[in-house]
């Protein structure tokens, strides 16, 4: 666990320090001076007397007690040098610079184990290897630079990689965000993501700490701990964004389910970060544009006014945000008009031309603040073709922002031309986003992403029976009696079905179900791919004629008879992901479900919420309410269905793919036709 000899180090020592400064070890020391370090610096170096101006130890023996320890050595010979220091020195804290370990060989692999266990046993934390080291508003033990301004109301930044931190942060502080901690977990051996994500809630001072949380994660080890603790830091009033990079689609893997096809690995992650109110960006620029966003209040409401002095600019970020559900509501008032100059328009986007004045910026920005009742938050774009200074606009625009009750977010784009009152700008404490398009996806990102998903709705299902039929069954797809009884004891509608195995089955099961039938080939994984389908069965006759059609079919096993149900085809389905759990899928079902890829995903268990907001998203949502005058499906039975399989999956964690395809609904019911359940012991 993190500890505060990391955090806020009395002592450091460097093992490989240097007077080079284009190497690790003797450009951190020289970032620890620069950025005046108020504790004891050390140097070992058996090579050297004195590294930048410090006395220089030859073997870390002769140390005294150090809080912090930082390798800048040969992987080799760093489990030694970690020995000594947490056995002899007292040393609780490790950041490891040094590459070549489980990253590279297997004997790598067996240096970091080492390094872990000596750690371990003495009860330190270790960051690294193979990092750029980390920094705080105390020290700055990194071998890179930039090095942001650190302040504790900054942002606290996790990156699993240490270059890509270092260009996040060189896009954000030139933009104006500041930090307040930055963390490289570089190999995460001890102490990943998740594990400085968790310090930082169990830790939490909502005086003190900072609510901005901005991660960089290459693999999710731990994803309970990640979403147990980033729900709990926004619960308190933190926000968090993060790019998730190395996903990849299923295609490693031999999906045998429409379910299967469709998720992944990356619509887990999504579904993960969802559940947790995390907003998820795919770029180091969304990410830092985002992390400037979260420095505003909340938007109280989706109405932006757009106050710009350039045409262009203001269409895009228009279209970036109407686009993604952020109104732009028309305005009106000949008043405001006249106070600007001829040609201006007030009709949203504000355009008061190239040629408007700071007054009347100041003008369109009170009206919007205390007239346009319709407006909850102002974006303003304003630049210059760098003939004349513009000061006197971003100080107007400085004392708006601190006196207006609204949002205001500043598009200020001309980097080049007005740099230096840019920086002016920022000086004063604020955030650029001199990018329109990428501040308005980013705006509307954050605004879309829900809460942290609240408890599960578990329904009342019969769990003793689902048991007896998951305990007595083997590995792999499920027959279709149990699978019937699994439905039944879960609750979930489904139609009447009766298997044959031979003729005079087959007569009878159709004396049973009543005509119009359906017939359906058991054995084959896709039905339809094998004509394994015979629709509206209207007679004996038909009956026998398709029964030896079907079970003539490679791998057939028997033919399953159903009454012919209409309705509009949906889907629900559930997928195991390793270390995440099950997904839950649904959308528009029947063969159309993979070509179509309409649906919905979210990691069980659900609330009642999660399943609404499921149906809500789905492109198709349209049919739900009927469209043309043709009938409409029962939301509330379909997200009743949707918990019920969500109870089955907690009841039944074996299940590993589930397929629900199709469900036939209408406005009155929903049967569950076709179900496969596959499951591992």
């Amino acid at each position: 666990m993190i500890n505060q000899q990391l955090l806020q180090p009395e002592s450091i020592a460097i093992i490989g320090g240097s007077n080079d400064i284009t190497k690790p070890g003797g450009k951190v020391l020289k970032n620890l001076l620069d950025h005046h370090f108020k504790g004891k610096l050390y140097v070992v170096n058996p090579k050297e007397t004195k590294v930048q101006g410090l006395e220089c130890y030859h073997d870390a023996r002769d140390l005294p007690s150090i809080d912090l320890g930082i390798l800048a050595i040969p992987a080799r010979l760093c489990p030694e040098s970690v020995k000594v220091l947490a056995e002899t020195k007292n040393t609780k804290a490790f950041i490891i610079f040094s590459a070549g370990f489980h990253e590279e060989s297997q004997e790598g692999a067996r240096l970091e184990q080492e390094i872990v266990e000596t750690v371990n046993k003495t009860g330190g934390c270790l960051i690294g290897p193979n990092c750029i080291g980390v920094m705080t508003p105390y020290h700055t033990s990194v071998f890179t630079t930039p090095i942001p301004e650190l302040v504790p109301d900054g942002v606290d930044f996790i990156s699993g990689s240490g270059a890509t931190a270092v260009f996040i942060m060189e896009y954000a502080i030139t933009n104006g965000l500041k930090f307040s901690s930055v963390f490289s977990v570089g190999n995460s051996a001890q102490i990943g993501v998740e594990e400085v994500l968790e310090y930082l809630d169990m830790h939490f001072d909502p005086l003190q700490s900072s609510k901005i949380k901005l991660l960089y994660i290459e693999s999710i080890e731990k994803p309970d701990k990640l979403l147990k603790h980033a729900s709990s830091l926004i619960r308190k009033g933190c926000r968090i964004a993060a790019i998730k990079a190395g996903t990849s689609a299923a295609g490693s893997r031999a999906a045998t389910s429409h379910t299967g096809a469709l998720a992944s690995s990356d619509t887990a992650v999504d579904a993960l970060l969802r559940k947790a109110g995390i907003v998820r960006c795919y770029s180091r620029q969304e990410l830092a544009t985002v992390g400037g966003i979260f420095t505003h209040p909340p938007l109280p409401g989706n109405r932006m006014a757009i106050i710009t002095h350039a045409g262009g600019p203001a269409v895009m970020l228009t279209d970036a945000l109407s686009n993604n559900g952020i109104e732009i509501p028309p305005l009106e008032s000949p008043e405001l008009l006249s106070k600007l100059y001829p040609g201006s328009s007030v009709a949203n986007p504000i355009d008061f031309l190239a040629t408007g004045t700071a007054t009347q910026l100041a003008e369109i920005i009170d009206y919007c603040e205390n007239r346009f009742e319709q407006i909850d938050a102002m974006a303003v774009i304003f630049g210059s073709p760098g003939l004349f200074e513009v000061y006197d606009v971003y100080k107007v625009l400085d004392e708006k922002m601190r006196s207006c009750r609204k949002p205001i977010f500043p598009i200020l784009t001309s980097i080049i031309n007005v740099k230096k009152e840019i920086e002016y700008f920022i000086s004063l404490g604020h955030v650029n986003f001199p990018e329109e398009v990428v501040f308005g996806n980013a705006l509307t990102k954050v605004y879309n992403t829900p809460p942290p998903a609240a408890p599960p709705t578990i329904l009342k299902i019969d769990i003793d029976r689902i048991r007896e039929v998951i305990d007595r069954a083997s590995a792999g797809y499920l027959l279709p009696q149990d699978v019937q009884e699994l439905l039944d004891a879960s609750g979930i509608p489904r139609a009447k079905e009766i298997v044959a195995q031979n003729m005079d089955e087959a007569l009878k099961a159709a004396q049973i179900i009543g005509f119009p039938l359906v017939m359906k080939v058991i054995g084959p994984i896709h039905k339809t791919d094998v004509g394994g389908v015979a629709l509206n069965i209207s007679d004996i006759e038909h009956v026998k004629e398709n029964f030896i059609k079907l079970i003539s079919i490679e791998d057939a096993v028997g033919v399953l008879f159903q009454p012919m149900l209409y309705g509009t085809e949906l889907f629900i389905g559930a997928n195991w992901e390793p270390k995440f759990g099950h997904l839950i899928l649904c959308g528009i079902g029947g063969v159309l479900i993979e070509t179509l890829k309409d649906f919905s995903t979210a990691l069980a268990p659900l609330n009642h919420d999660e399943a609404v907001s499921m149906i809500l998203n789905l492109k198709t949502y349209s049919l739900f309410k009927g469209v043309r005058g043709q009938e409409g499906i029962n939301e509330s039975i379909f997200t009743n269905i949707l918990l019920r399989v969500s109870s089955l999956l907690q009841a039944a964690p074996e299940i590993r793919e589930m397929d629900l395809n199709p469900l036939l609904g209408n406005s009155k019911s929903i049967t569950t036709v076709d179900a496969r359940i596959r499951i591992e012991k």
